[in-house]
């Protein structure tokens, strides 16, 4: 209990606190993060802070039959999660499987005191369950995602980017939620260069300390030399070269419906929008995938499939996406946390030296049909 997360003194380097919370109490997300708080492995990588009332998960303990979740009486630290009430729940009745202003309210509510701890410096992850994007509109939601709904709650102004991750792929857009129509008209070489630059940021931080990355066309047979549309040789070429220069290891633009094909030779893919990725992505780790909110001050994640209604209060709910979030939320959290010690600026890689990026390997991604 309390209002604010109680500290430990750590020896340097400290270990990473993440946020933790439920999703859609509508959905299965409360299951799913009883599940995480039961297996003893993940208080021992880092200080979880649940943002729930008891009510809350002792109902998310009920749907994943009766799971022991690991508490801590005090300070989140090796030997459980610390439980942080605000003792709300009453003003939020929700229904399963439902909906609803209320879940949608609540959601944001918690979200929210999420970010008061990351703004008061307490918090170094946020990882949160599913929502559902109808229940957050319902309750006042108006950015087109969660991830500019974060941007917006934190007066963030910089780059961002929903980064969609299956195993050792990750994938950074262009262009995220926006119509198709619109999509060619943003595909500039800056909006390029800023994506691969976030995108090699990000694989950084979870990681790899020499990202390798390659870059989607936006036009069927990466454009045809410009028959089939300019953006390639007027945007998309000019920003890779203009990333090489800067040292980060990219090549492209390679045709959209094969570079998947060649996705062993990349840690990352930078896409035009979204479907061109994420069709992909979903096709190769749908059970295990996990939704970034690449570019915020901290690392934010979830998993990437949804509320799922259908199996709601049943203990049906896998949780390799779950688990798989948290890893990369921690991960992330212990890199930052790094970097910082070591003086370098939050933000960025490492520093790279200008024309300084050994030859790589060139890969060969065929042009289809």
């Amino acid at each position: 209990m309390g209002s604010a997360v109680d500290m430990h003194t750590h020896s340097h380097p400290r270990r990473p606190r993440i946020a933790v919370t439920l999703g859609d109490p509508s959905g299965i997300g409360p299951e799913l993060i009883a599940k995480l708080l039961s297996n003893p492995a993940n208080p021992q990588r880092a200080d979880i802070v649940l943002l729930a009332d008891r009510v809350e998960l002792e109902s998310a303990v009920a749907d994943a039959a009766g799971v022991s979740v690991l508490l801590s009486d005090g300070a989140a630290g090796p030997h459980g999660a610390q439980l942080l009430e605000d003792n709300t729940a009453s003003e939020f009745v929700t229904q399963r499987a439902e909906v609803s202003v209320a879940s949608g309210a609540r959601c944001l509510h918690q979200l929210k005191r999420a970010l008061r701890l990351v703004e008061a410096g307490e918090i170094d992850a946020i990882l949160f369950g599913p929502l559902n994007k109808s229940s957050l509109k319902l309750a006042g939601m108006t950015e087109e995602d969660e991830l500019r709904w974060f941007a917006k709650q934190l007066n963030f102004k910089g780059r961002t980017s929903e980064i969609n991750i299956a195993g050792p792929l990750w994938t950074g857009r262009v262009t995220s939620h926006i119509g198709l129509e619109e999509v060619a008209e943003r595909i500039t070489e800056q909006s390029t260069l800023e994506a691969i630059e976030l995108l090699h940021r990000l694989r950084w931080e979870s990681g790899i300390a020499s990202p390798r990355l390659g870059v989607c066309a936006l036009n069927p047979h990466n454009g045809e030399n410009g028959s089939f549309g300019r953006q390639e040789i007027d945007h998309i070429r000019p920003a890779v070269a203009a990333a090489r220069e800067r040292g980060i290891d990219v090549q492209g633009p390679f045709p959209c419906d094969t570079i998947f094909l060649k996705r062993e030779h990349f840690d990352g893919i930078v896409t035009m929008y979204h479907d061109q990725g994420q069709i992909a992505m979903k096709l190769l780790s749908f059970d295990g995938g996990v939704t970034m909110q690449g570019g915020l001050p901290i690392p934010v994640a979830t998993p990437a499939h949804g509320t799922a209604f259908d199996i709601a209060g049943k203990n049906l709910a896998g949780i390799a996406s779950t688990q798989n979030a948290f890893d990369i939320a921690v991960t992330m959290a212990e890199r930052r946390i790094l970097k910082a010690a070591s003086g370098q600026p939050e933000g960025v890689a490492p520093p790279l030296k200008v024309g300084s990026l050994a030859q790589s390997t060139v890969v060969e991604v065929p042009s289809c049909c």
